[in-house]
This record gives structure tokens, C-alpha cells and sequence, in this order.
């Protein structure tokens, strides 16, 4: 893990009114891969702002997770893309972000949940990877420290895996300064100011805790918090925190070097290996919405339970540390990307239901297309936030 990059407090860098071709609203791993490919290409001034440090939000409380392994065409492509960019992470931008590849694997205790990942699956391969259905047999070869009773099926991508959130924001955040971003730090949006009729509004400026800056084309990535922001410029974007914790061990004394990132699809309990130890996750016993994410210590029980079922080998490991943070949830578990109809001017990346990192590298090349008048590599109009009215919702199922 590397430290989070250094950058100057907004207070230093403002104190006046600035002017900038766009304003990205977030300094997590979405707002700093869109301000890299921005600026690589060409795309004018642009100002991230965040109201802490790059990451600080809930990309540095990711599990780090990174899979193909989706129900939905457009998030498989996304995360696709995204995997070849972290593949080579380290030879464009000279940072290790510590990229495990030993897949994901999804333990199934259902017949109708197996059948759902089969047809995911299938449209998996031939979409041209590498995912498989498990036996219960092959899944106790491949993972001895899973408890298989009750368990179907598994499914299994050997080409996912996981990585350090905090080195990904690092790399995307000195290469954009390099090439010409204005990364204000401790800098909290307070308005977004605009101009015309309904149906015709522009966007004129936007307000900080460090004044304002003049532009006519903003961009939230604000994660979370991205239902605010919408908010603030008359742009509806459903997006709800919902909170989940972490936890991580002390080392282990055992060889984690082939374990899978390990799910148990009906209780989203999950395991895999965090350096010498390992990073244990599930929800809540009870779905906890807002932007409260302080630690409970009755989760810890509710883990306990889970591991205790599900990979009671690994019950004994003592705790190391944990966090909570918060996933942006929609009303469909798919992302909002796209072009608000209502405000010229204002784009929007946020929505992600717990796989907003995997898809940062992806969707940050994907919005500067859009915002540069180029043509994506994917069409993510089907995210667009008005199918809830207009085409109903677009779910993906494969979310934990």
C-alpha cells in the first residue's frame, strides 16, 4: 500500500473566483480516473475537488475487490476493460497496487441461485472469459476451508482478484497532476449555480468552502454522496448510502497465496487474503441506510456466525483491525452514468452498489469520451438515470 498523494489544502489555492472547462465532484477512484483521461485528452482546465484527501472516502473502506463476474453485458465490458487497465497498472502509471489474481469464487446453496449464475455464466463465456460452474467436490479442491454443507454449486473466474484502492487513486492522482489537474483538497462543494428556464438550464459556476469556481460543465463522482450533489444542481440521482463493515486479520499462520476471493452468494459473507492476513466482510443483520458509518461491535458477532458456518477453519484468526464505509446504492444495483436531459453540462458517474473501484478505470475512459464527443468502447446509454421512468429498471443480479 502506498501513501495517499500529497496535495495543498483548497484554502491555499483559492481566493478568488478561478474559472475551469470542468469541475469534477469527487476525489475517489471514479473523479480521479476521469480526471486522468480528461486530461489525457485534452479536454481543457480541469478542477477535482474533494472535500478531504483523494481516497479518503469509501474507496480507501473498499474490500478492493475485481471481477468480470457480472448478470448484466455492460457491467461485464466495463469491468473487463477495467481489469486490462489494472493488469497493467504498474507499467503506465509506476505504482504497485499489490493486483492479486487467484479469481472469485461464489458458493451456492440453492438450485435457483445456481441456475441464475449458469446463465450468468454462459453469458460470460461468450463474451470470451474464462468463467465455470463448480461441483460441491471441485469447490472443496479448490477451496479446503470452506464448510460445503448445504452448497450446490459454485461459480469461478480465475482471472478476478483483488487489489490496494489506495494505490489505484494514487497513481490516476499524480498522473493527472502531471498533465495539467488542479486537485483541490479539504474543499467542500456548497452549491452549483445555474442559469435559464426549466428544460434549458446551464451550469455557471460552482460554490466551495474555497470560493467559487467559474465552469459550464460539471462531473459527479461523488460516490455516496452523489445524491446531494444532484440535489444542490436540480438533478435527480437516486442514489442511497447503505453501510458495511470490514475486517482484517493479524497474519496466519497457513498458505494463502492460491485462496480465491471467497463469496457465500446468500449471505454476501465474504474472505480473502489482505497481505499476511486476510479481509473479512458482510452485511449488516439488518440493511443500515444513511451516512452514518461509524463501527458496530455487534457486527462482530454477525461475522462470527457467518465464518463459523460458512469457513469455520478460519474462525480462530484474531483481529487485526476493521472499518465501515458506505456503498451507493440504486433502486436497480446498477450505476447512473450519463447526461442530465434537465442541466447542460452536468454528467454523472455514480451508483455503483458496491462495485464502484473495479469499474473506476473504465468508466473514467468512458466519461471523457462522452464528455469529448469521442464514442466509448461500450454504449452505457442503458445506464442512463432516466430508464427509471422511462424503461424500468435494469437489474444486475451478481451484486454481494
Amino acid at each position: 500500500m502506498v501513501d495517499k498523494p500529497t496535495t495543498v489544502s483548497a484554502p491555499n489555492q483559492l481566493r478568488c473566483s478561478v474559472n475551469a472547462d470542468v469541475v469534477i465532484i469527487g476525489g475517489g477512484v471514479m473523479g480521479a480516473s476521469i480526471a486522468f483521461n480528461l486530461a489525457a485528452a485534452g479536454a481543457g482546465s480541469v478542477v477535482l475537488v474533494e472535500r478531504d484527501v483523494p481516497g479518503s472516502g469509501s474507496t480507501s473502506k473498499a474490500a478492493g475487490g475485481v471481477r468480470c463476474q457480472f448478470s448484466d453485458e455492460v457491467n461485464i465490458a466495463l469491468s473487463v476493460r477495467s481489469l486490462e487497465i489494472l493488469r497493467d497498472f504498474e507499467s503506465r502509471f509506476g505504482i504497485d497496487i499489490d493486483l492479486v489474481s487467484n479469481g472469485y469464487l461464489f458458493l451456492l446453496d440453492s438450485p435457483e441461485a445456481a441456475s441464475t449464475f449458469a446463465g450468468n455464466v454462459d453469458l460470460q463465456r461468450s463474451l470470451g472469459l474464462d468463467s465455470q460452474m463448480l461441483t460441491v467436490a471441485e469447490v472443496a479442491a479448490l477451496a479446503p476451508y470452506v464448510d460445503t454443507a448445504g452448497l450446490v454449486a459454485g461459480a469461478f473466474n480465475p482471472g478476478d482478484g483483488h487489489c490496494t484502492p489506495e494505490s489505484v487513486v494514487a497513481g490516476y492522482i499524480g498522473a493527472a497532476r502531471d498533465r495539467g489537474v488542479t486537485v483541490l483538497t479539504s474543499c467542500e462543494v456548497t452549491g452549483i449555480l445555474t442559469k435559464g428556464a426549466a428544460g434549458k438550464r446551464t451550469i455557471t459556476s460552482v460554490e466551495t468552502t474555497a470560493g467559487p469556481i467559474a465552469c459550464s460543465q460539471v462531473v459527479c463522482a461523488a460516490g455516496a454522496w452523489s445524491g446531494l450533489i444532484g440535489e444542490m444542481a436540480g438533478v435527480d440521482l437516486p442514489v442511497t448510502p447503505l453501510r458495511r463493515e470490514i475486517m482484517v486479520s493479524e497474519p496466519v499462520a497457513f498458505d494463502t497465496s492460491a485462496m480465491p476471493f471467497t463469496i457465500d452468494f446468500a449471505t454476501s459473507y465474504y474472505v480473502h487474503p489482505e497481505g499476511p492476513g486476510l479481509l473479512f466482510g458482510c452485511p449488516d443483520a439488518e440493511d443500515r441506510w444513511g451516512f452514518d458509518d461509524r463501527r458496530d461491535p455487534e457486527w462482530l458477532f454477525r461475522l462470527s456466525e457467518l465464518i463459523d458456518r460458512r469457513t469455520p477453519d478460519l474462525a480462530d484468526v484474531d483481529i487485526r483491525r476493521g472499518w465501515a464505509g458506505l456503498y451507493e446504492m440504486t433502486p436497480d444495483h446498477n450505476a447512473l452514468i450519463g447526461q442530465a436531459r434537465e442541466l447542460e453540462g452536468f454528467t454523472y458517474a455514480c451508483g455503483f452498489s458496491g462495485h464502484g473501484f473495479l469499474m473506476g478505470p473504465a468508466v473514467g475512459e468512458v466519461v471523457a469520451d462522452l464528455l469529448t464527443g469521442r464514442t466509448p468502447f461500450v454504449d452505457v446509454s442503458p445506464l442512463d438515470k432516466d430508464r427509471f421512468s422511462l424503461t424500468g429498471l435494469r437489474k444486475e443480479l451478481n451484486i454481494v
